[in-house]
């Protein structure tokens, strides 16, 4: 809009002509908006409100009457009211740059004023203290001209190489070099039992790893002889079970040709012998019963015929006994059984024999003797 002016964030408008501004002033403050402007009628001009620096170098001398050189930084800039706005406006506005000059002319004065009344050690160790004295010192000036001071920074404090502050120092130097060296021998020797410890650590390391490999090597020779064995075991066990088994049929075998040598050969040889026994006392017999049947006339005939016919019967059933396939479980004991129960049957025989006939023989004698009396009686 023609003649509509607007100021910038960090500016002050100033317009000057028509009616005064506040409190008397010559011109009327605008900040934070815009204001209309008539031409030829109304002048306009801006005053910054923006941050501003002040570098000051100075020298001053000490309580002690010792030179020091002093280097500070002063940020700035003027107020946000509009009485310091007023004030700096009457002072500044044409020339702007003049605000830094003359606050570092300001500040030049109260730091030569405190610092001179202070020693080099309260300067260099209290340098917070010594910008707070300046900058309560400068507050009233800087207020007159409409500026505030934000922060007062003491760069660097130089002896000009008088050495004080170098000597000051000394004590504090050789100290701090003292605990730097007995840090660094501690450390030194940290080091070193560190290192120790570390060369012991890898050292126990590597035994424990080489006592691992070995076991681990040794389980391997092991497990490799052991498969290596394996196969030659495995064949000599397999041999040995052959062997056994072998052996095993081998005995079969032999009790077989054992059991088949007492069946062809032992038995019927025990069977020939108790059959000769057998004839033999079939024989004693045979002889008993002739002895017998000598000493009765009467049985002669029948006697000499049981006998005749005795041996017979026994060489029947001796012959039968030889070529029958009988099982004997006993071996000599078993076919002694056998023959004298022949020979017993054979007897039991005899016997019932005898005993048949010495009835009909007694019958026969009886009769006999009764015979004679026919005659008489036939002959009667």
């Amino acid at each position: 809009m023609f003649g509509y002016r607007v100021p910038a964030p960090d500016e002050a408008m100033l317009i000057s002509g028509g009616r005064a501004g506040r409190n008397g002033a010559p011109f009327r403050v605008v900040t934070g908006h815009g204001a209309f402007i008539l031409p030829v009628f109304r002048k306009v001009r801006f005053l910054t409100l923006a941050m501003c620096e002040a570098e000051v170098s100075e020298t001053c001398v000490t309580k002690q009457g010792i030179a020091l050189n002093v280097r500070s930084v002063i940020a700035f800039k003027v107020g946000n009211d509009a009485e310091s706005i007023i004030n700096a406006g009457q002072r500044f506005l044409s020339d702007q740059d003049q605000m830094s000059t003359l606050t570092g002319r300001i500040f030049a004065g109260h730091l030569r004023s405190i610092i001179g009344s202070m020693t080099v050690e309260e300067i260099v160790t209290e340098r917070q203290k010594l910008a707070i004295e300046v900058l309560d010192g400068s507050k009233a000036e800087m207020a007159k001209i409409g500026l505030t001071v934000d922060s007062l920074q003491i760069q660097s404090i130089d002896d000009m190489n008088t050495g004080y502050i170098d000597a000051m120092a000394a004590p504090h130097t050789a100290a701090i070099q003292r605990q730097a060296q007995i840090a660094q021998a501690q450390a030194t020797q940290a080091a070193a039992e560190a290192q120790q410890e570390s060369e012991r650590n890898q050292a126990e390391y590597a035994r424990k790893t080489a006592v691992v490999q070995a076991a681990y090597k040794a389980e391997v020779d092991r497990a490799q002889a052991e498969a290596g064995q394996a196969g030659p075991l495995s064949q000599a066990q397999a041999q040995r079970e052959v062997i056994a088994a072998q052996t095993e049929l081998a005995a079969r075998e032999a009790e077989l040709r054992q059991q088949q040598l007492v069946a062809e050969v032992v038995r019927p040889a025990e069977a020939d012998a108790q059959r000769v026994r057998i004839l033999a006392q079939a024989e004693a017999e045979r002889m008993k019963i002739q002895a017998e049947a000598a000493a009765s006339h009467d049985r002669v005939a029948l006697d000499r015929m049981l006998i005749d016919q005795l041996p017979q019967i026994v060489r029947e059933a001796a012959s039968g006994l030889s070529g029958a396939n009988v099982n004997i479980l006993n071996g000599a004991d078993g076919l002694g059984e056998i023959a004298a129960g022949l020979v017993g049957q054979g007897l039991t025989i005899l016997d019932a024999v005898k005993k048949n006939l010495s009835t009909s023989t007694d019958e026969t004698g009886i009769q006999q003797r009764r015979l004679p009396e026919k005659p008489g009686g036939t002959d009667a």
